[in-house]
């Protein structure tokens, strides 16, 4: 594992000059799990100083204890921790939270990104890492909508057919004949963005700006990561996919072959 000097890369904490930030940024609550002190006080200084408010934990069981006493709506997660690695906290985690969740990682190898996701994290980092580059991913995650639902003056969306996959843009909720089907919130989103223009086909980088937003910078791979669990989960032969089809040479799209 790297030193806790080197994960993050800018030089210190920030500046405690008082900067203005948003009101809703006062509210949004961070908890870093991270075994590295010095890390750990780096990326707390930064998120504080964007306004949140932040706790932290050393290890994975203090990390779920304070994720269920604060429901954060962002965690920053290590991977390589004794005890209750990050992998498994964060599939702990998403049985009651679903807070975004940003991995960090030591390791570079594609399984851990594979693995990592597949629990339900929503992004990840290699160390060593700038704090500014995580506040902003941070801070690109957020803008997504975090429930479904419309305004009460707004008119409903209605569901969502695709032979026996329904699909609930409203109440956030996907349907495979009549059992439901559990997905991460980057999931429903990818297949929210693809549903809601059937026939369409969409390279990575318009699903990068519908999902993680125009703001969003990093590996576009994240999009055929996320879409090869909604596959699983929808029992999607890749030879012969009955939802999301892939369009050779180009993305995906949602629709009859």
């Amino acid at each position: 594992m790297t030193t806790a000097h080197s994960a993050a890369s800018a030089p210190g904490a920030p500046s405690s000059q008082p900067r203005s930030v948003p009101e809703r940024a006062a509210r949004l609550r961070a908890l870093v799990v991270d075994d590295e002190p010095a890390l750990v006080r780096v990326v707390a200084a930064y998120l504080e100083h964007e306004g949140f408010e932040v706790s932290t934990a050393p290890d994975g069981t203090e990390g779920l204890r304070l994720a269920r006493l604060t429901q954060p709506d962002v965690v920053v997660l290590d991977v390589m921790m004794p005890g209750i690695d990050g992998i498994e906290v964060c599939r702990r985690l998403r049985t009651f939270s679903d807070a975004y969740v940003i991995m960090l990682t030591a390791r570079t190898e594609e399984i851990d990104t594979l693995v990592g996701l597949s629990v339900g994290a929503d992004d990840y980092l290699t160390k060593p890492f700038s704090s500014r580059v995580l506040v902003a991913r941070i801070r690109t995650l957020l803008r997504r909508p975090r429930t479904g639902g419309a305004p009460e003056a707004a008119v409903a969306e209605p569901l969502r057919r695709f032979g026996a996959l329904t699909i609930d843009p409203e109440a956030h909720e996907v349907w495979l004949d009549d059992q439901q089907i559990a997905l991460t919130r980057t999931e429903f989103d990818l297949l929210d963005a693809l549903s809601a223009r059937p026939g369409t086909a969409f390279n990575r980088a318009q699903l990068i700006e519908r999902v993680w937003g125009p703001g969003w910078f990093g590996d576009e791979r994240l999009v055929d990561i996320h879409l090869g669990h909604v596959r699983h989960k929808l029992g999607d032969d890749v030879d012969a996919p009955r939802f999301v089809r892939t369009v050779r040479g180009f993305g995906y799209r949602m629709g009859p072959g």
